[in-house]
């Protein structure tokens, strides 16, 4: 039986680990585009033509922003998904059309200065949706529908990105994967997936011609060594055929549906090509500003490479290397340990949650959160393409910093409501 308790302010059972490791980030992020961006003659920092200026009034409108969503029943976001996620949906394929086109991809909404990204709300939105989808109706993923069901959800906001050629944003939905391992799904999915990256990325590497031999190749002689060479042929036979057609569609689509520059950038993380003033020049100015850094840095607004403007978007896809190259190794292990607190909080607070609808969107955002971490910081380190994925709160951006805190403010006041009683 729960017990109902009186709730005094909207802060009163408020996850306090989580709200201030948020907060710090915030502010760590101003800094380090204060850095990325300084201009000795713009000083003042409320200066609204510098992106210092303008993300601090994302920062505290995001703050007010959470104050909203804390002020809110709980069970308002559960009876909401479907609704925000039709909301979402709607603007994310309105943007494919009527939207403003920048580096490829047309999915900002511009009014003046305001833009307005919602494929990052629509991160959001998915969550909710599939929290409320398992919370719903009993869901087993070991049966095929419930697969597919569940899979529709995520289906139609990478359809809807596709459409405006934001492919990076796309990728994030990879993430709920995991959620669905933890709510039932065989583990032999996971691996599954990661024997088709890994056949992807070897595709990409060798060509596909090449892998059309090595594949049956493998198989050929995997039959051939095995003791019971008929059971190993079914074997073969059974993974080979998908494994080619695996193939065949990544150089369909490497070749037919990415953009040049997107093709140039894989190229170059696989060091086929070598292109330091073209595709690589971003990763390579990266590498060297988060070398120069060393143990201990350089110093607040030290940094070469950051002051002298080589790394282009410095302050969004690219802010980690600002603060390498301004705090070294310890100021990026700090980052990086304040990110892994995060994250393991809210995977704690979703494991605690009473009901289904909290745990698994808990799950939800902190698995976006962590592919968003390991992606943006992946490519400043050269170890993934470069596809546009902001470094959460840390990142210049208002769209992303109120999807992101929007994430972290509804399973904030998800779990105080556990707190009160209600479920």
């Amino acid at each position: 039986m729960s017990v109902v308790r009186e709730e005094k302010s909207v802060f009163q059972f408020i996850d306090k680990p989580l709200l201030w490791t948020y907060a710090a980030l915030c502010l760590i992020g101003w800094i380090a585009i204060y850095a990325a961006v300084y201009n000795p003659s713009h000083r003042h920092l409320w200066d609204l033509d510098q992106n210092y200026g303008k993300q601090m009034v994302w920062i505290l409108s995001s703050w007010g922003l959470m104050i909203v969503i804390l002020s809110v029943h709980p069970r308002i976001f559960y009876h909401s998904s479907p609704i925000i996620y039709l909301i979402t949906m709607v603007l994310g394929l309105a943007v494919a059309f009527l939207g403003r086109e920048v580096n490829g991809a047309r999915a900002w909404f511009e009014v003046g200065s305001f833009r307005l990204q919602p494929a990052e709300f629509m991160k959001l939105s998915t969550a909710l949706m599939v929290a409320y989808f398992f919370a719903n109706r009993p869901v087993r993923l070991d049966r095929f529908s419930s697969q597919l069901l569940a899979g529709l959800w995520l289906l139609i906001p990478v359809i809807l990105l596709l459409l405006q050629k934001d492919t990076g944003s796309a990728l994030v939905y990879v993430a709920f994967v995991l959620v669905f391992y933890r709510e039932g799904l065989s583990v032999n999915y996971l691996l599954f997936g990661l024997a088709s990256a890994f056949v992807s990325v070897l595709t990409l590497w060798l060509g596909a011609n090449t892998m059309a031999i090595v594949l049956p190749a493998t198989a050929l002689l995997y039959v051939v060594m095995a003791a019971n060479s008929r059971k190993a042929a079914l074997v073969s036979i059974r993974y080979l055929i998908p494994a080619l057609a695996l193939v065949l569609a990544v150089g369909y689509a490497f070749d037919n549906i990415l953009l040049p520059h997107q093709k140039q950038r894989i190229l170059v993380l696989l060091g086929k090509v070598n292109d330091l003033r073209g595709a690589g020049y971003n990763v390579h100015q990266s590498l060297i500003a988060i070398g120069s850094g060393g143990l201990w840095g350089k110093g607040f607004l030290q940094g070469t490479q950051t002051k002298f403007d080589f790394v282009p978007e410095q302050s969004t896809d690219f802010i980690f290397c600002t603060i390498a190259e301004e705090y070294g190794f310890w100021g990026s292990t700090l980052l990086l340990a304040l990110f892994g607190f995060l994250l393991i909080r809210i995977f704690q607070i979703a494991e605690r949650q009473p009901g289904t609808f909290g745990r698994v969107y808990g799950y939800g955002i902190g698995c976006i959160l962590f592919l968003h971490v390991t992606i943006n910081i992946g490519m400043t380190l050269g170890l993934l393409p470069v596809i546009g994925i902001p470094l959460p709160l840390i990142s210049y951006g208002g769209s992303s910093l109120w999807s992101f805190t929007a994430m972290i403010a509804i399973l904030l006041r998800l779990d105080s409501g556990r707190m009160l009683g209600i479920r």
